[in-house]
């Protein structure tokens, strides 16, 4: 667990969820690349929470040396859930898009300074007006080398901030236990729907990574 870590489960009884896994797309409507899993050999794999998951998948499908993005849950307790039910904050979930990049083409710093300066990452369970414990800022990493760039990053970024008298970062920084797929409309939505609801805003402060 990160020094920046501030999960939250929400207030009430944590839900129960399923065992099935909900329905969702299977490939992405920009490269026609599967969401799913065997991925090409060599490329890995970060979860990234920066708010409503809509902007945020778009922001990283456009990044060269993307493979595939996909919309979905992660940080939480209740087995495969639905969208309504990560948005009660009874789930324990964040809405992430899961990155699943060539580190031949783009390094890790590079994601992680587009997460950073992408987001408001003070802000604990919101951002902007979105708000409750499924909009929080979360990094979850699938390696131990992950884990310490990611961290690593935040000190730096938070030096920044620091210096632009700005609050502390509360995100959530952690290995991935497990991500569930939200549901098919949630996948590439602002391919869909061009003028749909982006709610990315950031600092204004240069992250010194990347």
């Amino acid at each position: 667990m990160s020094l920046f870590s501030n999960a939250s489960s929400g207030s009430g009884r944590v839900l129960p969820g399923r065992d099935t896994p909900i329905e969702t797309s299977q490939v992405h409507t920009i490269n026609g690349h599967s969401i799913h899993p065997p991925f090409p050999e060599g490329h890995e794999e970060i979860v990234l929470g920066m708010g409503c998951f809509w902007g945020v998948e778009r922001l990283f499908w456009q990044l060269p040396g993307v493979y595939v993005t996909a919309a979905g849950y992660a940080g939480g307790e209740t087995p495969n859930p639905t969208y309504d039910e990560t948005c009660t904050g009874r789930t324990g979930h964040t809405e992430v898009v899961r990155v699943i990049y060539d580190p031949q083409q783009v390094e890790l710093e590079t994601l992680l300074q587009v997460f950073w300066e992408g987001h408001d990452p003070t802000q604990g369970n919101r951002q902007g007006n979105d708000i409750g414990s499924q909009y929080r800022s979360a990094i979850f990493t699938t390696s131990q080398a992950q884990q310490t760039v990611a961290e690593q990053s935040a000190a730096a970024y938070q030096q920044a901030l620091d210096k632009a008298g700005r609050g502390a970062i509360t995100t959530e920084i952690k290995p991935l236990e497990t991500f569930y797929y939200a549901e098919a409309y949630h996948q590439q939505y602002l391919d869909k729907n061009p003028h749909g609801y982006c709610g990315l805003k950031g600092t204004g402060v240069t992250c010194p990574i990347g």
